[in-house]
């Protein structure tokens, strides 16, 4: 990090090198926005480019150069940005793909991309493999296509790391003001949070979308979180790679590595932005965090004239992070006011049509509903395409309501297609969010509610692991047990002669384990419960092999964990908790954390399980050591600390929980060696 961009993303003078249909438009996109600096076509044979005539190199031009787009192929354009570097311009947006983004298709990919770094220098660059961006609120573009920006005072930043989407974003009609579209492309030099960073500086700027196919440098992640949340400037990200297919198209387009979506969530909680799984949503999210910011709870009121709209509003928040407000003593006074005995009063609120046309009325319903416990109301009002004037009502009192409460308000159109946009911008100049769309509403309003907390540890790096083996089950409890880990009183056998002897340190009953067998319970290889030597020995016998493992019986279980740490390349040190044993595959009850984590943050994580209760006592059952719990978790995190550059993976499996210690009864250590 460090490369200034103010004079890339601001340009006073633009050059335009190379001389096909791409940089007309890049010339045409700055004219659209209203761009009054200088921009001059470069072409050695000095066309007329967009009626501007060129010249014919970079050198004939007398002046400063704050910005280029760079439109020539990807090894000419190496040459160019060493050129601009040498007349200290200001930056530059390389068009050209066939970089480090086609690893699979060219062998030189790479070569070329870490070769175009080296010859910018301290010079800032986006891309390559890049559109470039757009700045409306001064006016200023580098962008080689239609763009559906206008000039905006203030508004909200965008980032993609692909240009189509980014296109796709600038023409929105959704009444959301956008400061600035940047496409990231391949991120060589200058990465997504990089960019980020410095628009956090432009105090107009009111959040910042992130629409993300790879992390890299967790660190500038956390960094940009931490300054974000010092200026109280939301952030939101949009990130793909929840899917395989995904994942391989994302490393195939950007050359980011995807990553586990664990991981991305584990990475996105932990620097408190919220993420959302689609471009409707994303808009409408960064609309209501532009209009109201974040929300101060998670709870919302709903009204609309409707039972079935009512109806969908409480099953579209069902089984999310939401709630609603039962109606208190005072509310409902002013509601029976208002609207009289035939309306069942509740939240969500069908008012019927009783009121209708009464705007005073209709105000003072939709004012009853922001209560104190209420972090946002919601008017669902459909906008007839054939006269919209005559709902002019509803427009009245929303906006009446929101003004006499002071309350975050919206008003929300269950078909996108049935808010007018001149409706919208009304409601946008008043403050109050006009959503298109009940399930993009309810996502935005629960992204916009949870905390916006960046814990102040950055996590753990992942990076690659060299070549790694897997320890013994017994060597794996022993380096645990070294840290603090709880295991069973066990011994290693390789022989069964003198078994009793062997044995005698042992207190029965007795587990026996085959050593070198994957998944032992499933193949035989485990036996319980055996209370004496001869037991021991037929099952050994039995199972077959060399070596085995027997140890000490735990038991008074009242509930089994799963306690493991994976490498997540592109995302750090990932912990996952969750229900163990046999339960692992069948539950799929799991939740996971980058670390380092603290005491609390497991306490909070362990409330999460579907196993949870079993925990803190089932069906009268004694509660298991929750501290005991958090210790185990705790030492198996201060082993992978101190391994950390060599660790693979670290399992327990299960963690057997009882009233008064949990043990490690099978684990896995899978590590590089230093």
């Amino acid at each position: 990090m460090g490369c200034d961009l103010s004079r890339l993303l601001n340009p006073r003078a633009i050059a335009v090198i190379g001389g096909g249909a791409w940089c007309a438009s890049i010339i045409k996109a700055a004219e659209m926005i209203g761009y009054d600096g200088e921009i001059f076509p470069v072409h050695p044979e000095g066309k007329v480019i967009a009626g501007r005539q060129a010249v014919r190199s970079l050198a004939e031009w007398d002046g400063p150069i704050d910005a280029a787009f760079i439109g020539v192929n990807r090894t000419a354009t190496i040459d160019v940005v060493r050129e601009l570097r040498a007349l200290e311009a200001g930056g530059a947006v390389c068009f050209a793909s066939g970089f480090s983004e086609a690893g699979a298709e060219l062998s030189d990919g790479a070569d070329l991309q870490a070769e175009l770094v080296e010859a910018a220098g301290d010079m800032p660059i986006l891309g390559p493999n890049c559109y470039g961006f757009i700045n409306a609120l001064e006016g200023a573009a580098i962008w080689p296509d239609q763009h559906g920006c206008s000039r905006v005072e203030r508004g909200v930043a965008i980032l993609a790391q692909s240009s189509n989407i980014a296109i796709n974003l600038t023409m929105q009609k959704r009444a959301l003001p956008i400061a600035y579209v940047v496409a990231c492309g391949n991120m060589a030099q200058t990465s997504q949070a990089e960019i980020a960073m410095a628009l956090l500086d432009d105090p107009r700027v009111t959040a910042i979308g992130l629409h993300i196919e790879g992390f890299g440098d967790t660190a500038e992640w956390h960094a940009l979180a931490l300054k974000a949340e010092g200026k109280g400037i939301p952030l939101l990200a949009l990130k793909v790679g929840k899917s395989e297919h995904a994942q391989a198209a994302t490393v195939s387009h950007t050359a980011s590595l995807a990553g586990s979506h664990a991981g991305a969530n584990a990475l996105l909680a932990r620097l408190g932005i919220p993420r959302v799984p689609d471009i409707p949503s994303f808009l409408e999210t960064l609309k209501l965090l532009h209009t109201v910011g974040r929300l101060d709870r998670a709870s919302l009121a709903t009204v609309s004239c409707s039972g079935g709209e009512a109806s969908l509003a409480a099953d579209t928040a069902h089984g999310r992070a939401l709630s609603f407000p039962p109606l208190s003593g005072p509310q409902r006074k002013t509601l029976f006011e208002a609207l009289g005995p035939k309306v069942a009063l509740a939240n969500p609120l069908d008012y019927h049509t009783y009121i209708w046309r009464d705007t005073a009325r209709m105000t003072e319903t939709f004012a009853a509903l922001a209560g104190p416990e209420t972090g946002i109301t919601l008017a669902i009002v459909d906008y007839p395409h054939t006269d919209a004037t005559d709902w002019a009502c509803a427009t009245d009192a929303i906006l009446g309501a929101a003004q006499k409460t002071g309350r975050p308000y919206g008003v929300v159109a269950t078909l996108p297609e049935l808010l007018p946009l001149d409706v919208a911008a009304r409601f946008m100049a008043a403050g109050v969010v006009p959503f298109m769309g009940l399930t993009e509403a309810i996502t935005a309003v629960e992204a916009a509610a949870l905390p916006a907390v960046v814990n102040p540890q950055p996590p753990l790096r992942g990076g690659a692991l060299g070549l790694a083996e897997t320890l013994s089950e017994h060597a794996s409890k022993t380096e645990l047990s070294n840290v603090g880990v709880p295991v069973p009183a066990s011994l290693r056998l390789t022989s069964l002669e003198g078994l009793a002897a062997q044995l005698a340190g042992l207190a029965f009953p007795l587990a026996l384990k085959a050593e070198g067998m994957a998944h032992k319970s499933d193949a035989g290889g485990v036996a319980l419960g055996l209370m004496c030597a001869e037991e021991v020995q037929t099952a050994a016998e039995a199972m077959g092999g060399v070596s085995w493992l027997v140890e000490e019986m735990a038991t008074g279980a009242v509930a089994e964990l799963l306690v493991g740490v994976t490498r997540d390349e592109a995302h750090g040190l990932l912990l996952t908790l969750g229900a163990g044993g046999v339960l692992t595959e069948l539950l799929q009850d799991t939740v996971s954390m980058l670390l380092p984590v603290t005491d609390n943050d497991i306490k909070q994580a362990l409330t999460k399980l579907k196993c949870a209760p079993l925990l803190t006592g089932y069906r009268g059952k004694p509660a298991a050591n929750i501290d005991a719990i958090v210790e185990a978790i705790l030492s198996v995190q201060d082993y992978v600390v101190a391994h950390a550059p060599h660790i693979g993976e670290v399992e327990i499996n299960p963690l057997l929980c009882t009233p008064t210690r949990a043990v490690a009864v099978d684990a896995l250590i899978r590590k590089a060696r230093p």
